[in-house]
């Protein structure tokens, strides 16, 4: 499977393509040549799934390959870093994924973005990103994960500040990229402990049963209570923590927005906030032996996030802020699935494989839900909830194929969405139920605030507008009925049969009572919803607005996270830290310098007239010397 090389060199091709020769050709010319590569990646990324899931399993397990792989930096006989492609389940899965969400982008873009000032600038960037994260999941080591961890990083600046004279696109692009170097940190440091123990950075390596003996042994060291491979590992899950905005590193992703709706879905969907959730299932064996308070603390991390995000959601006017964090809330889900894992075995790992499920699942409908809203934008040149209403009347293909996604993604069966959360929820009340019952109620806000969504833009009073709203062009709903497509059977794909906790077959069995009790909450959720929202007056909100106005000020303020931050920041890092380190640095390092500087020029101006160049004055310095010297030498002999 060596040409599954291509599918990371076509990207980055591309982009320097585009990049360099973008400006001479025509703007459809360069969105058709970037639309055309990833399609070619797509196929690529097809035949690799169709070709490593029908080879034969040996022992019952799919075999881990590694078709490409070069040594780059070699730091010792052992310990080396190596740029390749490493092929699993769950690195086979993200290819389908990053591939298939990253190609329907390209397409859609070539309507969204038409006439746009930069258009081959965009689709340069679009490259980059698929590269970045195509090298990402495909990456043979931690190291060369971490590479390419930042080079996301990068492309996701790039892209939500595409918008370069707006401000806040500025804005928001700069707070992204500085949280995450937050939450980087960590995860760099992480690598350190663990590649300092383990002697390595391979992934085969690391879970393989010597280097396994060696971290046993490096477990029993520990600092501040904890084993220093516990704390490694906690540490890089800071890092995934900032990607897939867990709290508190959530902040930046609500005002990614910014970005062009298309660069929405991408980094919502498949790429930029999945990247946390694919760190802790690839370091998944080693957080289950050295780790598994460590992965405890992930689940109620992920709990909260899910349910702190999920109320905010609830009560959010702009569009895509409410599925930023209905993002966030997801991918809490998904946390909470890998935390609530007590062991390698599939029923002890069910969560392990319901969090991948859903990442899947989750990764179409998402993507659905964020064109469907560049769509609506498209029309009505608006995110606000307020200038829409009534639009299923002009846009029946984004009304059906949005609706499709909202009930995807409130657990409605047979749509996808509810195969996915069912195992999750499942997973969760297996290793507690307090944990199950409050990502039920998540669940059930989740059907609530997408069902909001849903009646403000479709139904509702219809708003004025200077134009008749019309439904988008073909190229832009293509991807919306093919991701709708996907959401309607994916439920169906027996993943369970393809990836596992420990590479076994799992045939998923439908767990009764948790899904008639998740459907119930789903479906009065809509129900609370439709009373809400359905008709043009909405007393009831109105009334509950005002009467719960501290709660319901504080959700939509984001219960001030941003405020504590830049508090945080400017009033502790910056004027407590800081600035008494700039003081130190500009009157005592600076001052000490300067200083220097200073007595030597001194020095030198005074001793200057020794370098007259009079023989006569030389003659007689020489002559006090000498009788300095023997006087010296009389008094102390």
């Amino acid at each position: 499977m060596e040409y599954t090389i291509f599918i990371l060199l076509l990207p980055v091709l591309m982009f320097l393509f585009l990049g360099l020769t973008g400006h001479k050709l025509k703007p459809s010319v360069a969105g058709i040549c970037g639309t055309i590569s990833l399609g070619i990646v797509a196929v690529l990324s097809y035949l690799t799934a169709i070709q490593y899931f029908t080879a034969p399993r040996v022992n019952g397990i799919y075999q881990t390959l590694i078709p490409y792989n070069i040594e780059w930096l070699r730091f010792t006989q052992h310990l080396h870093i190596d740029i390749g492609v490493f092929l699993d389940p769950i690195s086979v899965m993200m290819l389908v994924v990053v591939s298939t969400v990253s190609f329907m982008v390209h397409i859609y873009s070539m309507g969204y973005m038409k006439g746009e000032k930069g258009f081959h600038r965009y689709y340069a960037f679009l490259s980059l990103f698929t590269f970045a994260m195509m090298g990402l999941v495909l990456a043979t080591n931690i190291f060369q994960m971490y590479i390419f961890w930042e080079l996301v990083g990068v492309s996701s600046y790039l892209l939500i500040g595409f918008y370069y004279t707006k401000p806040t696109a500025i804005a928001a692009s700069k707070k992204a990229f500085i949280v995450t170097r937050f939450a980087d940190l960590g995860f760099l440091l992480g690598i350190l402990i663990l590649s300092f123990f383990g002697n390595t950075f391979s992934f085969t390596e690391l879970m393989s049963g010597t280097c396994e003996t060696v971290l046993k042994t490096a477990a029993g060291q520990t600092f501040l209570g904890g084993s220093v491979i516990a704390w490694g590992l906690g540490l890089m899950f800071l890092g995934g923590a900032g990607k897939s905005a867990m709290f508190p590193f959530h902040i930046w992703l609500p005002d990614a927005m910014e970005g062009p709706t298309p660069v929405s879905a991408l980094i919502h969907a498949a790429t930029m906030v999945v990247a946390g959730v694919y760190l802790v299932a690839r370091m998944f064996p080693l957080y289950i032996g050295f780790a598994p308070d460590v992965l405890s603390a992930i689940a109620y991390v992920g709990a909260f996030t899910a349910l702190f995000s999920a109320t905010i959601a609830c009560v959010q006017t702009d569009i895509k802020r409410v599925l930023a964090f209905s993002t966030i809330s997801q991918i809490g889900f998904m946390i909470v699935a890998l935390g609530v894992c007590t062991g390698m075995d599939t029923h002890e790992g069910l969560g392990y494989m319901a969090s991948m499920f859903h990442l899947f699942t989750h990764a179409m409908f998402k993507a659905l839900l964020f064109l469907g809203a560049g769509s609506i934008i498209h029309a009505v040149h608006s995110n606000e909830m307020d200038h829409m209403g009534g639009l299923r009347k002009y846009m029946p293909i984004t009304h059906i194929t949005f609706l499709i996604a909202c009930l995807a993604i409130a657990g409605i069966p047979p749509f996808s969405g509810f195969f996915s959360k069912d195992e999750i929820l499942a997973a969760a009340f297996k290793f507690s139920p307090v944990i199950g019952w409050l990502m039920t109620f998540v669940a059930g806000l989740t059907a609530f605030y997408m069902f909001r969504l849903y009646y403000n833009i479709f139904w509702g009073k219809e708003a004025e507008h200077e134009h008749t709203p019309h439904e988008s062009p073909l190229v832009m709903t293509f991807p919306l009925m093919f991701l709708a497509a996907i959401t309607l059977v994916a439920g169906f794909i027996p993943f369970g049969e393809l990836v596992s906790s420990n590479g076994e077959a799992y045939h998923i069995h439908l767990d009764v009572v948790v899904a008639s009790v998740s459907v119930c909450v789903a479906v009065a959720s809509i129900i609370i919803a439709t009373i809400f929202y359905r008709k043009p007056e909405q007393t009831i909100p109105n009334m509950l607005g005002k009467k719960f106005r501290g709660l319901h000020t504080a959700a939509t303020h984001r219960f001030y996270i941003d405020e504590v931050w830049m508090f945080i920041t400017h009033k502790v890092i910056f004027r407590c830290i800081s600035t008494p380190i700039a003081w130190f640095d500009r009157h005592v390092v600076d001052g000490f310098m300067n200083f220097l500087a200073w007595s030597t020029q001194e020095a030198s101006f005074s001793i200057r007239g020794f370098q007259s160049g009079r023989v006569q004055q030389y003659a007689y310095v020489f002559l006090i010397g000498a009788l300095v010297i023997i006087v010296g030498l009389l008094l102390f002999i």
